[in-house]
């Protein structure tokens, strides 16, 4: 099962208003740098509910859903503990 993990992630916006995910912050304080968007664009979360824009970024050599929903920031997280990406 899983659920949605609130993170804080640092953006950059540019000049016309696209944001690009940097970096994401974990609950715990652990940080992963995003190595590469892949794609960008409005979708629902199949696995936890909700929708909004949904980035495709590389962490950790790893295919990562990254949601943004009215201002807050969540991923697909697996319900076990000290689970990371």
């Amino acid at each position: 099962m899983a659920h949605r993990a609130y993170v804080r992630v640092q953006v950059d916006v540019d000049e016309v208003g696209r944001v690009r995910p940097l970096r994401i912050y974990w609950e715990d304080g652990r940080r992963f740098e995003v190595d590469r968007l892949m794609d960008v664009r409005r979708a629902a979360s199949t696995k936890v509910g909700g929708q909004g824009m949904r980035y495709t970024c590389r962490v950790l050599g790893r295919e990562v859903y990254l949601f943004e929903d009215d201002g807050r920031w969540f991923v697909e997280a697996r319900d076990v503990p000290a689970q990371s990406f």
